[in-house]
């Protein structure tokens, strides 16, 4: 889906006034307010930067009718015991954090009852590169999913399908539904065979064959894919979901998709925040 200026200007707009929240969400906000605290690096790749400033203008304009604070950083710092006493869900936009001590504070918050949620490139690890696997307990045991192995090409929309219909993430969500386009990871290891793992939502068979290429491998034409899950011994979920299509071919950068156009989607991570958010 290619978006023009005006377009790009629409959504902007539609965003900043709450108009792309989507489908009402299920659950009731808490009584309590909750504060949401997410984290980024924004410095690598284009789509993953510009999937950081659409969530950084959509999480915003949804929190107040959904009863929740929300507030993002760079400064992985903050990622520290006596910060995230305050922080309800921690949320990991892109990277995840690299400091032996920033990780060694994530592992306790969540061991000790926090909530996360993950988007898109915060599960990439692969060794050898920049974001190699050098942190067993997140990857291994955490999200269960090992290293990254490949992934779809171009961005392109999925239909997904609902495998836990009675999670209350995907709860009242179509049993199908069309995501937004993105880049498809897969993984490492099988995580239905993990008996901690939950699989909540994952690539239907009639999205196939799924990707534009170039390459034969970027384009997936049958399997088993998990997009969507969430570890049952801590109160965590991780989406697929977070890279945006962009004008690479034409050196201009420019934003060509929308990680925050389809309501379903939208829904659904109303539904995880506030799934997060109500622990306690």
């Amino acid at each position: 889906m290619r978006l023009d200026v005006f377009q790009l200007a629409f959504v902007a707009i539609a965003i900043a006034v709450g108009w792309l929240s989507g489908l009402a969400p299920r659950q009731t906000p808490p009584a309590r307010p909750f504060n949401v605290l997410a984290f980024y690096t924004g410095r690598n790749d284009f789509a993953h930067i510009s999937f950081v400033n659409e969530a950084n203008r959509w999480f915003p304009a949804n929190a107040p009718a959904h009863n929740f604070h929300y507030e993002s950083t760079t400064d992985w710092r903050r990622l520290n015991i006596e910060s995230l006493k305050r922080v309800d869900v921690v949320v990991f936009l892109d990277t995840r954090p690299d400091d032996p001590a920033q990780r060694d504070a994530f592992r306790r918050y969540m061991e000790d009852g926090g909530a996360w949620l993950g988007f898109h490139f915060s599960g990439f690890a692969l060794t050898p590169s920049d974001f190699p696997q050098n942190w067993d307990w997140y990857h291994n045991e955490f999200l269960g999913s090992g290293q990254y192995v490949s992934n779809t090409w171009r961005p392109t929309p999925a239909v997904l399908r609902v495998d836990a219909p009675d999670h209350p993430v995907v709860k009242g969500l179509p049993m199908t539904f069309r995501s937004a386009p993105n880049e498809w990871y897969r993984w490492q290891r099988d995580l239905r065979k993990n008996p901690d793992i939950r699989v909540l939502l994952s690539i239907d068979p009639s999205s196939f064959p799924l990707g534009t290429g170039p390459k034969p491998h970027e384009i997936w034409h049958s399997g088993d894919y998990p997009v969507v899950w969430t570890n049952t011994r801590y109160r965590m979920v991780y989406m697929n979901m977070g890279h945006n299509d962009m004008d690479y071919e034409h050196k201009t950068n420019r934003q060509l998709s929308s990680t925050f156009l389809e309501p379903a989607q939208n829904a659904l991570i109303t539904q995880t925040v506030l799934w997060l958010g109500n622990r306690r």
